[in-house]
């Protein structure tokens, strides 16, 4: 065998090693010929050119997991959270993905944080706090139409976590000690305020009673004067004795008090007497 026989066999077994391509299961590869696109190998065995062909991009056509890390996000009352989300992606267009743009994994990642800083920039704090399913489907609708352009299909984007920064927290926290602080000031206020209230209510109505009380008394007393005076009218014993017993009464009190005293008594106690009542002459 001649040395060029050789050379020919070995750049022959070069060719066959460099031709065949076989192409695993979930991927697909591109070949360009003298630097333009040619073709796309799909999964399989392939035999291309190895002199003016080549394969350029090698490109999974499995779901790609974008993790889109976290960022600060300024709400529309100037709250600062932090949010975060993961996007799965399918290429669909291997020829888009590859030459519609320069890096389709970053360019995506780009997409989904300005589009998540927009969409909760539009928000309140408490409501971008409490609309993750909302955030989720706007998120996903902006980021689509583009995505589609670079040969991408987005099949899923999730919200993995969206909170208050730490100083943003602090205040919170802060807010809410001093509202429960005042809700126990308005409550304490509330039920000193009822205590007047019922005793005040409670005085009225013991005033009213007392009141009642002494209307009552005063009617009698007025009675028994009616009735003491008719009787006085017919008969003055009556009054004569019943003013005398009174009388004795009252001197027996003032006898029996532990307080020094004098008591100055009438020499004829029934004349006395007899005299209150008209009955003396």
């Amino acid at each position: 065998m001649t040395e060029v026989s050789v050379i020919v066999i070995v750049l022959v077994v070069i060719a066959i090693v460099k031709g065949v391509r076989i192409v695993p299961q979930g991927e697909e590869w591109v070949v360009e010929r003298l630097g333009k696109f040619a073709g796309i190998l799909t999964p399989g065995l392939h035999v291309i050119n190895p002199i003016f062909s080549s394969v350029s991009y090698k490109v999974t056509t499995k779901d790609i997991i974008l993790d889109v890390p976290e960022q600060e996000v300024i709400t529309r009352d100037n709250a600062v959270i932090l949010a975060n989300a993961v996007a799965f992606i399918k290429v669909t267009n291997i020829e888009r993905a590859v030459y519609g743009i320069e890096n389709f994994r970053e360019a995506m990642r780009n997409m989904v944080q300005t589009s998540l800083r927009s969409i909760i920039g539009g928000m309140d704090l408490n409501h971008a706090l409490t609309s993750r399913d909302r955030i989720k489907a706007e998120l996903k609708e902006a980021i689509a139409d583009e995505a589609l352009d670079w040969g991408l299909t987005v099949k899923s984007v999730e919200i993995q976590d969206i909170k208050p920064s730490a100083n943003m927290q602090d205040a919170m926290e802060r807010q809410a000690a001093a509202e429960r602080e005042r809700v126990a000031v308005v409550t304490q206020a509330e039920g000193a305020k009822q205590s007047l209230i019922l005793n005040a209510e409670a005085r009225l109505e013991a005033a009213r009673k007392d009141a009642e009380a002494q209307m009552v008394g005063a009617k009698a007393s007025a009675e028994a004067i009616k009735m003491i005076t008719e009787a006085v009218k017919e008969n003055n014993a009556s009054a004569t004795f019943l003013l005398g017993d009174r009388y004795i009464q009252s001197l027996q009190k003032m006898a029996d008090s532990n307080n020094s005293k004098i008591v100055v008594m009438p020499g004829d106690v029934v004349s006395a007497v007899k005299s209150l009542v008209g009955g003396g002459k």
